[in-house]
Order: structure tokens, then C-alpha cells, then sequence
């Protein structure tokens, strides 16, 4: 019996694409985070000198949950393929994020490039939030029902002026030139008027949030029902639609991409504002944590602050994201998701 062909052996003896592919998965899933992680220990061990017995304990059980946490999660991916989808997409953002602790900390506590007390390293930050989680939690609280607040009021008066411009006529001629006038000015900059007016400063602060809030949903809002495609409209009102069925079954939902901008531009206003507005007058809040750390010269909590801050918005903004692929699904296969 003859030998094969020499191609024939060389495509019998390689292994398949597939196998490699989940070789190579399986590897960035266990290696990345836990090699991050001892790196960011090793650097830990190298800049302890210069830090409080506390400061050090702390980080390094910080340091050592982390590694646990990626050891523990490289095995169950094994047998759960919803995580094993998940760690081949975050792997890399959390590795890329303990090697940014790590260089924080070589910067800090290391070589002192960064002057103390105004650049804490990574372990008094956490030391920071540990021994004011009480104070922080209650911040965060506060900061998340002024916000919702301020967000709901500014979405729901601006939806309703929104549909109002870009569907009706006399509301477009009188509604843009207050857009144009007003929309234009920062809400921080009512803050001034705001106080003299609002009997609170809780009500003053959800005021400037809405106000926030409401120039860009109402612009794109109206926006988007303007531009609505008239040969929708046309077919509607031929088998019968009146306008209550056009304006809420027809022209609202053609808007939702538009309307959904807006929310997301909002959103990002009425953080800044929130910021702000908690630094007159409120006396709770993330905003009001950073003024009062700052005036005590206590940057490790201001870091400390900072740092939930960017959680809490990021975790917000995740959950707008999710609402808006589940309502705008329809999307998918017809725009790059």
C-alpha cells in the first residue's frame, strides 16, 4: 500500500484551528489577571518600605482576594461557558487595571515622583475607604437619589417639550428660540439664582440636574420626531391612524435611536452638575465628600471619592447601555453593533 501524499500527512498531523484557538483562550484566561496581579504584588513588596504596617496589610489582602478571585474564576470557566465569554472579554481590562495600580503605586510609593500628601499611593486610598466606608456609603446614597431625582424630572419634562417641538408646529416656533436662548448655558452657572430661588438646597440640586438633563434630550427628542420618515407616516394614516397613534405608536418609536443620545449626553451633564451642585449647600453627597476631604488636606480620601465616583457613573451608564440594546434590539443586523 502506498504512502500519502506528503500535503496529506502535514493536514493530518496539524491540529485543528478550533483547538488551538481555545488553547490559546484558556491560556490568556488563566494567565492574564493572575500574572497581573503578582506583578502588582512584587512592585507592593518593593515600595512597602515607605508606607504605615496598616496601609500594607491592607493592600496586600486586596492584592491577594484579586489573585484568589482570577484563580477561582480561570477553573469555573472551565464548566461554565457563560463566565469563560465574559473573561475572554474582560481578562484583559482587568489585567490592563492592576498594572495600572501597579505603576500608580511604583510612581507614589516607589520612586516619589508625585508629591505627598497630594498623590496618595493605592494602598492609602483603600486604607481611605476602609476606615470612612461608613461616611462614603452614605455619600453614595445620597448622590444616587439626588441624581435620579434631578435625571427623571429632566427626562421627563424634556420628552414631553421634545415631541411637543418636533411634531407641533406653534410649540417648534415659540419652543427654539427658548432652546437656542436658554439651552446654550451651563447649568452650573444658574447655581447663583438657583439658591436665591429654591427654598432648599436638595430642591435647588435636583432643579440644575433637570435643567441639566433637559436641553439635550428635548433637542434630540425633537429632532428625531421631525425627521421621522414620511413614508411611515403615510401608510399609518392610510389604514386609519390618528394622531395620538402617530405621534406614540409611529413617530416616538422611529426617534428612540435619537432619544437615546440625548439620554446618554444628558447623563453625562448631570454628573457634572451633580458634582457641582453638592459643593454648595448640600451637605451629603460624593461632591460634598470631596470639598470636605479637600479642606482637611486628606487627598487619600478625596481619591478614595473619586474613584467611586467613576465606579458609581460607570455602573449607571452600563445600565443605560443594557436598556438601550434591549429597547432598540430591532437594530441589531440592520446598523454595527
Amino acid at each position: 500500500m502506498s504512502n500519502p501524499p506528503q500535503e496529506s500527512r502535514e493536514i493530518v498531523a496539524a491540529p485543528p484551528a478550533a483547538g488551538v484557538a481555545k488553547l490559546k483562550l484558556a491560556a490568556r484566561i488563566f494567565l492574564l489577571v493572575p500574572l497581573a496581579t503578582l506583578a502588582a504584588k512584587a512592585v507592593h513588596w518593593y515600595t512597602s518600605k515607605s508606607q504605615s504596617q496598616i496601609e500594607i496589610n491592607s493592600y496586600r489582602v486586596f492584592l491577594e482576594l484579586v489573585l484568589l478571585a482570577g484563580v477561582a474564576a480561570a477553573i469555573i470557566q472551565v464548566f461554565w461557558s457563560r463566565l469563560r465569554r465574559w473573561m475572554d472579554n474582560m481578562s484583559p481590562i482587568v489585567a490592563a487595571t492592576v498594572l495600572l495600580l501597579a505603576f500608580w503605586e511604583l510612581i507614589t510609593s516607589g520612586f516619589h515622583w508625585l508629591p505627598l500628601p497630594y498623590f496618595p499611593g493605592p494602598a492609602a486610598v483603600l486604607q481611605s475607604m476602609i476606615n470612612d466606608r461608613a461616611l462614603l456609603f452614605d455619600s453614595t446614597w445620597h448622590s444616587l437619589i439626588l441624581l435620579a431625582g434631578g435625571y427623571a424630572l429632566g427626562v421627563i419634562i424634556a420628552l414631553i417639550t421634545g415631541v411637543c417641538i418636533g411634531w407641533f408646529s406653534l410649540a417648534r416656533y415659540w419652543g427654539m428660540p427658548v432652546l437656542k436662548v436658554v439651552g446654550p448655558i451651563p447649568a452650573t452657572a444658574w447655581i447663583p439664582l438657583a439658591m436665591v430661588v429654591s427654598p432648599s438646597a436638595l430642591f435647588s440640586a435636583v432643579g440644575l440636574i433637570a435643567l441639566a438633563v433637559w436641553f439635550p434630550v428635548t433637542m434630540l427628542t425633537a429632532s428625531g420626531i421631525s425627521n421621522t420618515r414620511a413614508s411611515y407616516l403615510d401608510v399609518a394614516r392610510t389604514l386609519g391612524a390618528g394622531r395620538a397613534y402617530l405621534i406614540f405608536r409611529v413617530a416616538i418609536p422611529a426617534a428612540m435611536p435619537s432619544i437615546f443620545i440625548g439620554l446618554f449626553m444628558g447623563l453625562g451633564t448631570s454628573f457634572l452638575t451633580l458634582s457641582v451642585a453638592e459643593t454648595v449647600g448640600v451637605k451629603s453627597g460624593l461632591g460634598w465628600y470631596v470639598g470636605w476631604a479637600q479642606g482637611w488636606a486628606e487627598y487619600g480620601k478625596v481619591f478614595a471619592a473619586l474613584i467611586i465616583m467613576a465606579a458609581f457613573f460607570s455602573t449607571i451608564m452600563t445600565a443605560l447601555f443594557k436598556v438601550r440594546d434591549r429597547i432598540l434590539v430591532w437594530q441589531k443586523g440592520v446598523i454595527k453593533w
